[in-house]
């Protein structure tokens, strides 16, 4: 593993069994996520963008049975980490995570102060001893780090705020609220599940400025979920393409934007308003995974298929260091 990646994902294989037979969500996924980096992860739904989030995290519902590959996080492979460690050092400590609707994170009976200080309860601050009782004084610094981020993430009045319920809020200052939860304990990785789909296209650009600006701040990576081009242009440094459950191309972004190689990536950008005079879509759905087409998974809606795209799947191939690497056999070109 490279000195520089926090995040390594290779092969990566889910499957989870389902009324009308196993359905592989993930296949073959391969990522990387570097020091300071924020990645973008795009797709239609039902790509397999949020499976990759919880894989991640380690919570995938139980009728996952099959996970392979590998995960890991600064050299250590989280897929075969025991679960108590993978509670208590990494998801929501070393790993944090925004979810995607700040109405349904929330728990409406609680106020703000009792959720987020219990993420500090459970995981410690920086640099605290793991064995600490949990008296006043550390509930009292606990809550002055809490008021901290809250600052931070630009909550109006946030010594007050901790006192109050979800209901009192907005839903952009709720996703602040989320965004300071997930930074609590200096996280390494930010996981962000489609942080801006539940809010107004004014509170979505505070928060994508918002998230920037912390990931530079507080020298963080992050993996962004959208399926929003225009987020993924403001905000991210790469972006991965991911179509049926395995990666269709990935690169810095400007290049993704500007030259997309797979005619899925293509297709899927000139869906954006902005990126095309004419909004037109992709023909076709995508497919389901309990019965994938063979081959490409793209190739019953790509206008460029070839007889070859049905009879074998194409590998990741790769162009020069740290350029795009697309998975398309009009590309075997590019092979370095």
């Amino acid at each position: 593993m490279r000195d520089d990646l926090v995040l390594s994902v290779r092969d990566l294989s889910v499957t989870v069994h389902s009324d009308d037979g196993p359905a592989k969500i993930l296949d073959h996924v391969n990522l990387e996520l570097r020091r300071g980096e924020i990645m973008g992860v795009a797709g239609e739904s039902g790509c397999g963008k949020s499976t990759l989030i919880r894989s991640i995290l380690g919570i995938l519902p139980h009728g996952a049975h099959s996970v392979t590959g590998e995960i890991q996080f600064c050299g250590e492979n989280l897929l075969s980490m025991p679960q108590r460690r993978l509670e208590r050092e990494i998801r929501g400590a070393a790993i944090g995570f925004i979810p995607q609707d700040p109405y349904l994170a929330l728990n409406p009976v609680f106020t703000v102060g009792d959720q987020l200080l219990e993420i500090l309860r459970w995981h410690g601050m920086p640099g605290e001893s793991s064995d600490r009782r949990y008296t006043r004084s550390v509930r009292a610094r606990h809550r002055e780090r809490i008021i901290e981020l809250l600052d931070a993430v630009q909550v109006p009045d946030a010594r007050n705020a901790l006192d109050r319920y979800p209901h009192e809020f907005s839903g952009g200052q709720r996703q602040r609220l989320l965004i300071a939860g997930a930074i609590a304990c200096q996280p390494q990785i930010i996981l962000a599940d489609e942080p801006t789909t539940a809010l107004d296209v004014t509170t979505q650009l505070q928060i994508l400025k918002l998230l920037k600006e912390l990931a530079a701040r507080f020298d963080v990576s992050m993996l962004l979920v959208t399926h929003d081009f225009g987020v993924i242009g403001q905000l991210s440094d790469r972006v991965t393409i991911m179509y049926a459950g395995q990666t269709a191309e990935y690169g810095p972004t400007g290049e993704i934007i500007n030259d997309p190689r797979h005619p899925y990536t293509q297709m899927l950008i000139r869906c954006h308003p902005d990126r095309s005079d004419e909004l037109i879509g992709i023909p076709g759905q995508v497919p389901v995974p309990v019965s994938p087409p063979s081959g490409c998974r793209f190739h019953p809606r790509c206008p460029a298929a070839l007889d070859i795209c049905s009879a074998a799947r194409p590998p990741l191939l790769y162009g020069e260091a740290d350029r795009q690497a697309v998975a398309c056999v009009l590309y075997s070109e590019i092979v370095s």
